[in-house]
């Protein structure tokens, strides 16, 4: 049966064009007619659509860096998490456990080139993906790739360039393009891992099934399923020690809390769907669930240290905590997210030359907080010990009208490709109060009793509301062959945004063919970030331990537009701006080599942070107890600077293939001017130039013979430093390199059945100790960018037909 004029002309280019990114077109098709070379298809030779709108780029002809994950990449590691995912195929991406670090420990924060999180770009199929509810550390609000289910996935393009004339808001470290199967066949796989140490178990169940719909397009579902048990690398705490000895009559539990990762439910479902509706229109659509569930410890409150919460008094005559909670109590923190993303479209060609494409998005995140296990010691014996918190819920509506047209001029071999559109975006910040007695100020409280449930207050009726901001922007993007060696591109767009006013942003872009098979590459480019209306509008109460005098000290978050804030010298936010340049060398040959190098430069100003804390005026109002207060701010500048170096080879070893791949990024930041100066905050600067390493690399080697598969991979990373986060007195600490080994064998047991069995870090290796952190009874820093729960081991059984 002949295929539609639509499949034939538009599937591979139409699409292409979008102001939040490019639909795919089918990856691993070699494409060496261009160069006239006879050069054997390499890992270089992927066509692509992120980074360009064209529609006959491979990877080895883009302008700027991207790199292609196909599927067996990606289930080459065992996470269904896709920031594991990333972390471990990415050299420039760095993913934190957290544990007990608020909602973080659920929503764990990802940085590619050592940058914030919020600023690279997540697209799915193209499309902008929402950003999540949380706010995190220094305010980031970025999207949760944990989100999206890894088994849905076909391959990912990371463009490793500043992007945001071609992409809009946040694309400053690059962008990640999720591409979901389309493909027809039924793929079920079950799979089993336990850490060495005996916890931290996850059953994991993955299915998807794909249909073609005759000539006229393709349906594929979705559904995900995972369940990971708690793990623990924790000592008993001294003072809990201290306690046990002067209270021999109690039976204290050891360890009093628990450091590692949370107990976490999972389930995510989705769909993906191309339709011919005739020979020059497409109808496209696809849409993204989850669901998931997780509970996590908080600081152990000690009975005969924590007089906030223990003390008797003539208010509540007869009641004393100690009756409830006799050997203290370690809150229990509870984590429910709902998200939900869909996007639906149409495409089609008015002239073979010139196509369009119509789409609109809507995006959500919603997390519920709770507490158990806990207490608002000033209302007394009338206080719960359980609460719900409130809840945090971002809403993200984008509508996209993208046209892309092959201009033919008579002095150029091919057509200038010209992209040009519009996108209308509004997202939605709400905030919704937790249980009055999770905020209240109870009657106790003029005794020294703390106000507000221990461990996380809940949001405060003053607290909830709902804040909105709209965007329309406008782009054009070409790029022009100019002869067989020279190709260049321009970019700009124009947005405009309800909350502060508008930014124009522009991008050049060149590559020159030294010969077929080796290129030089660069690009220049601005970039922004807006700041989002929950940065703009939003407060919040944390709540931590002093690793010093072991009492637990709350700190207030204000916005920027509180009167309180604003005494203290808060002023409205603006984008973050930044500046790109960046220089490759690309090359492939007839070998199975190949690789790219590329250096990097990226000046940021006016980057988003929290101020540094005050203390809370005398005489002024504070009903909360804050112990200090800080705000959002446009707060310092940077300068990054890095290499990436990535390199493929591919041949024939025995009678198998073995593939080596080689990753390695290097990446340092300054701090050049700002409040977070060595002279006013030397926390601040300490975090942001070496809270990550700058080294960070792997080396990864598989051999595909018969009905066996072997996979090895080294994953280094550089020295790195650390601090407690106390409120007064900041204590830090260094970390040197850590190297890491996993294996993994496979076996095709028949064209339907087969098995993989492996262990991430053979060696069961382990940082040093935290000893700047054994005060909390932690073992292993929880800020350490890979995990540090040791050896894991895993089986996986997975049927196909």
């Amino acid at each position: 049966m002949h295929r539609s004029k639509l499949s034939r002309s538009i599937l591979l280019a139409l699409g292409l064009v979008s102001a939040g990114g490019a639909i795919a077109a089918d990856a691993g098709t070699a494409d060496t007619s261009s160069s006239g070379s006879h050069t054997a298809p390499t890992q270089l030779d992927a066509m692509l659509v992120t980074g360009t709108r064209a529609s006959n780029r491979t990877q080895f002809e883009t302008l700027a860096p991207v790199d292609v994950f196909t599927k067996q990449d990606i289930q080459s590691v065992d996470s269904t998490d896709l920031k594991d995912v990333l972390a471990q195929l990415v050299p420039s991406f760095v993913v934190q456990r957290l544990p007990m670090a608020d909602g973080q420990v659920f929503v764990r924060p990802a940085t590619l080139r050592g940058l914030s999180p919020d600023q690279t770009l997540v697209l799915v199929n193209g499309r902008r993906f929402h950003r999540s509810a949380l706010l995190g550390n220094r305010g980031a609000q970025a999207a949760d790739l944990a989100q999206i289910p890894t088994s849905a996935i076909k391959r990912i393009e990371v463009l490793r360039d500043g992007a945001s004339a071609q992409y809009g808001s946040d694309a400053i470290a690059g962008v990640i393009n999720i591409i979901l199967e389309d493909s027809p066949g039924t793929e079920i796989t079950a799979g089993y891992s336990q850490y060495a140490q005996g916890d931290g178990g996850s059953r994991d169940f993955s299915a998807r099934t794909g249909w073609a719909l005759g000539d006229y397009g393709s349906l594929a579902l979705f559904a995900e399923s995972s369940n990971s048990d708690a793990t623990s690398r924790t000592r008993q705490r001294p003072d809990a020690i201290a306690f046990q000895a002067a209270h021999p009559e109690l039976d204290v539990p050891n360890p009093v809390q628990r450091w590692g990762q949370p107990e976490l439910e999972s389930r995510r479902v989705g769909f993906n769907l191309k339709a011919n509706a005739s020979d020059t229109l497409e109808i496209y659509a696809f849409g993204l669930y989850s669901h998931s569930d997780g509970v996590s410890d908080f600081n152990w409150r000690n009975p005969d240290t924590t007089t906030g919460a223990y003390r008797t008094t003539s208010i509540f005559p007869g009641w004393n905590l100690r009756s409830l909670y006799p050997v203290g109590f370690s809150p229990q923190y509870g984590n429910t997210q709902n998200d939900l993303q869909l996007v639906a479209g149409l495409r089609g060609e008015i002239t073979p030359k010139l196509r369009w494409d119509l789409s609109a998005s809507y995006g959500r995140n919603a997390i519920d907080y709770s507490l158990d296990n806990s207490i608002n010691a000033s209302l007394g014996p009338d206080s719960p010990t359980s609460f719900d918190l409130g809840r945090l819920t971002q809403t993200e509506k984008n509508a996209n009208a993208d046209f892309n047209y092959e201009w033919d001029v008579a002095a150029l071999s091919k057509p200038i490709n010209v992209a040009f559109g519009a996108e209308f975006r509004q997202e939605t910040y709400q905030v919704r109060a937790g249980d009055p007695a999770s905020y209240a100020v109870g009657p106790g409280a003029a005794a020294g009793l703390e106000a507000n449930s221990n461990g996380a207050p809940g949001f405060s009726a003053s607290q909830a509301g709902t804040w909105d901001q709209r965007s329309k922007a406008a782009y054009v993007d070409m790029e022009v062959p100019l002869g067989e060696r020279w190709s260049i591109g321009a970019a700009g767009r124009y947005e405009d945004f309800s909350s502060f006013g508008s930014t124009v942003d522009g991008k050049l872009s060149a590559r020159f063919a030294i010969t077929p098979d080796v290129a030089l590459r660069g690009t220049l480019s601005t970039g922004f970030r807006a700041p989002t209306p929950a940065q703009l509008n939003t407060t919040s109460t944390t709540q931590g331990l002093d690793t010093r005098t072991l009492q637990i000290f709350t700190s207030g978050r204000l916005s920027p537009s509180d009167p309180l804030a604003q005494l203290l010298g808060a002023k409205p936010l603006t984008p973050e701006e930044s500046r790109t340049a960046s220089l490759g060398l690309t090359w492939r040959t007839d070998m199975g080599l190949s690789g790219s190098v590329d250096v990097y430069r990226i000046t940021l100003s006016d980057r988003f942070s929290q101020s540094a804390s005050f203390a809370i005026p005398a005489g002024t109002p504070n009903p909360l107890g804050y112990t200090s207060v800080n705000y959002f701010t446009n707060d310092f500048d940077t300068t990054t600077t890095g290499v990436d170096v990535v390199g493929n080879y591919l041949r024939d070893l025995g009678a198998g293939r073995m593939t080596l791949t080689l990753a390695y990024n290097y990446n340092q930041t300054r701090v050049d001017n700002g409040s977070t100066s060595v002279a006013t905050n030397e926390t601040q600067r300490v975090l942001f130039e070496d809270r990550l390493p700058e080294h960070k690399g792997s080396f990864t080697g598989s051999w595909d013979v018969g009905a066996w598969s072997l996979m090895a991979r080294v994953r280094y990373y550089g020295k790195w430093t650390d601090s407690t986060g106390n409120a007064t007195g900041d204590i830090y600490q260094k970390f040197g390199a850590m190297t890491f080994l996993d294996l993994a064998v496979g076996y095709r047991i028949n064209e339907h059945h087969s098995l993989r069995v492996g262990a991430d870090n053979v060696f069961d290796r382990y940082p040093d100790e935290a000893t700047f952190q054994a005060s909390r009874g932690l073992i292993y820093s929880r800020n350490a960018p890979y995990d540090t729960d040791g050896a894991n081991v895993y089986a996986q059984y997975r049927l196909t037909f």
